[in-house]
């Protein structure tokens, strides 16, 4: 998808931080919507169905909290990704925020750069997201993705969910090699990950499991599998 097909709302009540916000995305190629609170919040998304909203907790009228609630009820905007700004202090704001649905948040004060590189990250999702498939076929293996399940020669290979996805993340574009800092992205994304030698750990699980064949190390770079 184009950035130029990329629709953002962005909400907050701070006319300063709408400028600024909106200005920086403006110049990547975004397509920016804003509101000013959370009951036009809701009204704009239900008009724009946009792709990524940024969502301030502290409104007048209905605060970000409700408003989201209000937008995950709404069917056509099941999938949009949602991210709050928060301010560092508002440890509960951040728990409420996952709670009602949002996907992350984004600490004020904000940065234009950070946002921006912000932004970007949660919008990979979207490729992501069209890019999946629900089976995916690779050599003699098959992955259902949905059923969180693999089957080669008839016999069920049983994966813990962490080995599964990047077994899966791997298997999508056999070939390329995924980066250690894209596989802690897409795999684990926000949890913290104890130790450094997490991947590694993971990957040689799947290569007891799978077959040491198929998993390539590029050193100091990351893996790649080929089938």
């Amino acid at each position: 998808m184009k950035k130029k097909d990329i629709k953002i709302l962005l909400v907050d009540d701070e006319q300063d931080i709408l400028e600024i916000v909106s200005y920086n995305l403006s110049q990547e190629g975004y397509q920016i919507v804003t509101a000013t609170n959370g009951r036009e919040a809701i009204s704009k998304a239900k008009k724009e169905l946009p792709h990524l909203i940024i969502l301030d907790v502290m409104m007048p009228e209905m605060d970000g909290i409700e408003a989201c609630e209000n937008i995950r009820r709404i069917p056509e905007l099941e999938s949009t990704i949602i991210t709050f700004l928060t301010a560092r202090s508002e440890d509960y704001s951040q728990v409420a925020g996952f709670d009602a649905g949002a996907d992350d948040y984004i600490a004020k004060p904000i940065k234009p750069k950070v946002l921006v590189s912000k932004v970007k990250a949660l919008l990979r999702r979207l490729k992501d997201e069209d890019d999946s498939k629900d089976v995916l076929k690779v050599g003699d293996i098959e992955i259902n993705r949905e059923e969180y399940k693999i089957v080669r020669n008839n016999e069920e290979i049983v994966l813990p969910r962490k080995e599964f996805e990047l077994f899966y993340l791997l298997a999508t574009k056999p070939g390329k090699v995924f980066t250690r800092e894209e596989i802690l992205d897409k795999v684990w994304g926000n949890e913290v990950v104890v130790g450094g030698r997490t991947i590694d750990v993971h990957i040689r699980k799947l290569r007891e499991k799978i077959g040491d064949d198929f998993f390539k190390t590029i050193k100091g770079v990351g893996y790649k599998i080929e089938f």
